[in-house]
């Protein structure tokens, strides 16, 4: 029997809760003793992807168990994400031969991580002037950031997220994945279990900004937020960035995982660059993981399915 997986898991994708939401959503969760492993169906097929996100470095005896676990659920390959900072380990990619660098990588390379043990005065120094700015517009705009896990707010966070992802875009988590994530892991009464709280920024009794954070340890992560096209001009989202981090103070945390980031010196025509910019504005640290790598089991259909995966972004980019 494998040990409770929180006891060493490092980021909440490694979590119970994570694991139990995705049973929720009709994905298979495995758990070793170091690791929380999901198998994905490709459809129409008999085989299987395996994805382990921001685990353990993997070790040759993990390799092994992943291996033979991967034979048993016909997968192709498993994409592993160790949650592990480069500067930690050196030559990962060479030390298991049969990793390859992932040809899709699922999450990014670096994250912001802000330190949370630090005084509001303190950061507010270490922020960009613009974002600085910024904040104060928001504030004398009257615009005001609450906590609020009620039904009502979080319809109205699905509604940004729809109205956002249209905007901008981008390829979104349906509305029944957010549903039952936001039903397994609202407002847990341990911070060692995963919790996840919903922030709203409201302006004339209109919401203008809806974000879902997530707890887990002494961390705080930004997973999901959406906004309204509308009053842009309050600079509703910077406010809401800095009452996330004094949350994260009020509760004792100590981190602030931004959840992902371009590179350190990211292209201004990369779709995420505004994103990229705006979290950087806040003066966290850029942090660089070991990256994304796939343990392949099938070789011969794991060259196929990297020709159909891009085929199929391809057409997605093009309609």
């Amino acid at each position: 029997m494998a040990m409770n997986i929180n006891s060493v898991a490092t980021h909440p994708l490694q979590s119970l809760g994570w694991g139990e939401f995705r049973k929720k959503t009709g994905v298979k969760v495995i758990r070793g003793d170091r690791f929380q492993l999901t198998i994905h169906k490709i459809p129409h097929t008999t085989w299987t992807i395996g994805y382990l996100p921001k685990s353990p470095l993997p070790t040759k005896e993990m390799i092994k168990e992943l291996e033979k676990i991967g034979k048993v659920e016909k997968c192709i390959f498993i994409q592993i994400e160790p949650n592990v900072q480069k500067k930690e380990v050196s030559n990962f990619e060479f030390r298991i031969s049969n990793l390859k660098p992932s040809f899709h990588p699922l999450f990014t390379r670096y994250t912001f991580i802000l330190d949370l043990t630090k005084s509001e005065e303190e950061l507010l120094k270490n922020m960009h002037p613009k974002t600085r700015y910024n904040i104060k517009v928001a504030q004398k705009h009257g615009v005001k950031v609450i906590e609020d896990n009620s039904n009502e707010a979080f319809e109205e966070y699905l509604k940004l997220t729809r109205e956002t992802t249209k905007r901008q875009g981008f390829y979104a988590h349906t509305e029944q994945y957010h549903r039952l994530q936001w039903e397994t892991l609202k407002v847990q009464s341990s911070y060692d279990m995963l919790t996840a709280y919903l922030l709203t920024a409201r302006y004339r009794n209109k919401t203008l900004v809806c974000w879902i954070l997530f707890i887990f340890k002494d961390t705080l992560y930004y997973p999901y937020g959406a906004s309204s096209s509308q009053y842009r001009e309050t600079m509703a989202s910077n406010l809401m960035m800095w009452e996330a981090i004094k949350f994260g103070k009020k509760l004792g945390l100590k981190k602030f995982d931004m959840w992902g980031a371009l590179g350190p010196n990211p292209d201004p025509k990369d779709p995420w660059y505004g994103f990229h910019r705006f979290k950087q504005g806040y003066g966290g640290e850029l942090i660089e993981l070991v990256g994304s790598y796939d343990l392949v089991i099938n070789p011969f259909l794991y060259e196929i399915y990297k020709i159909l995966d891009k085929l199929r972004w391809f057409l997605l980019r093009i309609r």
